[in-house]
């Protein structure tokens, strides 16, 4: 059967012009969206009421392309060690620094030589970079299904102490990507000092799909 429906998902509309009913004894529909967008619709009293939505399939590509997002070049490894290694279903990442697209990297002390909010930045930037990483050792960004764990390292003045702050501008970039719940995992930022001075080193594991 197919029909005409539109949702609010991630503040933006979202129309849908198929709608293909799975199974009516579950009341479960599905619908085929634009930017190929799959949704479960649990519903009651069909068509009338929408009761539940859950996203099936998020697209963190996409995500970078709709939020204007410019990922620098992958950072070639400083030492003895491999950017990323996948052990089963977990890719794990090593730490990563706020490099710019234009090849620098952030650098100074949040406190001293960078206030928080540009600490922030750094961070978001940490992201950006990582996701480079991601992409130029397994391809695909939506080869990820959510984000585990992050560790979070802000080279900061010894009386600053608002490192969970500065790692807010990872974190919300991850959710930002890959929803409010696969986006938004376990976590601890500290402060400490880190090599070249860089301002944010962070690493973090993900969890791919299978």
């Amino acid at each position: 059967m197919e029909a005409m429906a539109s949702i609010h998902h991630h503040h933006s509309l979202l129309l849908f012009k198929t709608v293909v009913i799975l199974s009516e004894a579950k009341n479960l529909i599905l619908l085929a969206g634009q930017n190929q967008f799959f949704y479960w619709i649990t519903i009651n009293n069909y068509p009338k009421t929408l009761i539940t939505i859950t996203d099936m399939n998020h697209n963190p590509e996409l995500r970078i392309t709709e939020l204007g997002l410019e990922l620098p070049p992958a950072p070639k490894p400083m030492g003895v060690y491999k950017p990323v290694i996948v052990i089963g279903n977990l890719l794990y990442v090593s730490g990563q620094g706020p490099l710019k697209a234009d090849g620098t990297l952030i650098k100074g002390k949040v406190g001293k030589e960078l206030t928080m909010e540009e600490g922030k930045i750094a961070a978001r930037q940490v992201g950006l970079a990582m996701l480079s990483t991601i992409r130029a050792n397994i391809g695909d960004l939506n080869k990820i299904r959510r984000i585990v764990k992050t560790l979070g390292m802000v080279n900061s003045s010894p009386d600053f102490e608002q490192h969970p702050a500065v790692i807010n501008g990872f974190s919300e970039l991850m959710a930002d990507l890959f929803g409010d719940d696969n986006g938004v995992g376990v976590r601890s930022a500290v402060g400490m000092i880190l090599p070249g001075n860089i301002a944010v080193e962070i690493e973090a594991m993900f969890e791919l799909n299978d």
